[in-house]
C-alpha cells in the first residue's frame, strides 16, 4: 500500500491496522523461526506497510488531530513487597 491510502484513514481505523500488523509480524517471525522461509517477501512489504502507517498516524498527531490509544487490557496494580524468606522457609526442621 502506499502513503496516499493510509492518509484519508481515520486515527482509530489507522491503529488498529497497526495493531492487526504487529500481530501478523509476530506470526509471520514464528513461522520463520520454524524454518518457513516463503514469508520472508511478505514479512519485509508487513514492516514497510507498518511503517507507513506509523508515519501517517504521526503526521495526524502532528497536524492537531486528537489520537486516543487503544484500549488495552487493564492495568494490573503492581503487588506490595513482602518479606521475602529466602531459603529458610523450604528447609525448615520439624519440632518435635
Amino acid at each position: 500500500m502506499k502513503h496516499k491510502t493510509f492518509s484519508g484513514v481515520d486515527a482509530d481505523d489507522l491503529q488498529r491496522q497497526i495493531h492487526d500488523s504487529q500481530e501478523q509480524l509476530f506470526r509471520l517471525r514464528f513461522q520463520m523461526g520454524m524454518g518457513q522461509q516463503e514469508g520472508l517477501t511478505k514479512y519485509r512489504g508487513l514492516k514497510k506497510d507498518r511503517a507507513r502507517m506509523l508515519t501517517a498516524l504521526r503526521a495526524k498527531e502532528i497536524a492537531g488531530e486528537k489520537i486516543t490509544p487503544l484500549s488495552k487490557a487493564a492495568p494490573v496494580a503492581p503487588k506490595a513487597p513482602t518479606k521475602s524468606k529466602g531459603l529458610g522457609g523450604l528447609f525448615k526442621r520439624k519440632q518435635k
